[in-house]
């Protein structure tokens, strides 16, 4: 039996990616209910999907008795207020990234959900675009030998427009790090399987002036001593945007093309040396010289409908989120300590309990 589905913030990112991509993969998902504080968007999408249930308050849809669970796609600053009064409704969440703006209600948002007997979890999608899946896995495999360094690139061209709210401090919180970077944060972590445990940043207003970063560069401590980084602009043309994404090791290297993002497509090369590599003064680099050189390319699955598959089944068995709170609690916690490293000019260090 389909798990009903009701959408809070239906006109935006659900509209144009989840919604659409539930219809066509997630055959465990019926869209039931929308909402949007925008009235016309609200019918327009309702129409759109054959709903007929389409509100301008969350309170409306979270008292609809056919609404089991909740997508909630709005802005990170109401996502503390939405979540709970979801969980004092017995409604399921999965909720877009980032969690919240500060750890005090992300951890409110994990104790309601676990006091009211419901599941919650984020959407880093991008863990199930098929060729991250395989980059884990040659990670994981050791094929590169012991990882040393991490690259993970998201940016776009966003310049100011009216009543634009992720370039509002004082809703989103932050710019082209929060809005992008919080997905390479975790694509790393979980590609390398560790943990970022010292932060370094540099963020500006270089082109655009607006009040968030339009600019962030981030370096990056593993708790296995890899190092990383991770870059996000909001001033780079999108036909000039390559979105890569690079694992270095000791026995290789992959680079991917593609793959961060939010289709489900890409590339990726495998640079792997043979065994006993000698040092060489001359540091040639021919690929000829036993280097076994592949490059992957797979048929994707688009990655929110995926997600929203694997959430309702996860409702029907009792499982878990296919990613859990306690992920996105700890992305929160990564974007917080890079923020605090631009502001003071300083590094950050992780502190886990």
């Amino acid at each position: 039996m389909a798990v009903k589905w009701g959408v809070i913030g239906a006109g935006g990112i659900a509209d144009r990616r989840t919604i659409p991509e539930m219809v066509k993969v997630a055959d465990n998902a019926e869209l039931v209910a929308v909402m949007d504080l925008n009235p016309e968007a609200a019918r327009r999408v309702a129409a759109k999907y054959g709903v007929s249930a389409a509100y301008t308050t969350e309170e409306e849809l979270l008292r609809d008795p056919q609404v089991e669970a909740v997508y909630i796609a709005t802005p990170q600053n109401v996502h503390h207020r939405q979540v709970l009064a979801a969980a004092e409704r017995g409604k399921h969440i999965f909720c877009e990234k980032p969690m919240a703006t500060s750890l005090s209600d992300a951890e409110e948002m994990i104790d309601a959900c676990h006091k009211a007997g419901v599941l919650l979890g984020f959407d880093y999608m991008m863990r199930f675009n098929i060729h991250n899946l395989k980059i884990r896995e040659y990670v994981q495999s050791g094929a590169l030998g012991q990882p040393v360094m991490g690259r993970a690139e998201l940016t776009c061209w966003f310049p100011p427009i009216p009543g634009a709210w992720r370039q509002k401090r004082e809703i989103a919180y932050g710019g082209s790090l929060i809005d992008m970077g919080s997905h390479c944060l975790d694509l790393l972590e979980w590609i390398l399987d560790s943990r970022i445990t010292e932060v370094f940043a540099f963020h500006d207003h270089l082109v655009h002036p607006y009040d968030v970063e339009d600019t962030s560069t981030t370096v990056l401590r593993f708790e296995n001593g890899a190092h990383g980084i991770v870059d996000n602009y909001f001033n780079v043309p999108d036909e000039a945007a390559r979105n890569l994404l690079e694992v270095y090791g000791t026995q290789g290297s992959i680079l991917a093309a593609g793959t961060v993002g939010q289709d489900p497509t890409g590339t990726f090369t495998t640079r792997l040396a043979p065994p006993g590599q000698a040092y060489s003064a001359n540091q040639v680099r021919d690929a000829d010289a036993g280097v076994k050189t592949e490059t992957h390319e797979y048929e994707g699955v688009a990655m929110y409908g995926t997600m929203v598959r694997l959430f309702s089944e996860a409702i029907r068995s009792g499982g878990q989120p296919p990613v859990s709170a306690e992920v996105g609690y700890h992305n929160l916690q990564v974007l917080l300590a890079i923020y605090e490293a631009a502001r003071s000019g300083k590094p950050v260090k992780i502190h886990y309990a």
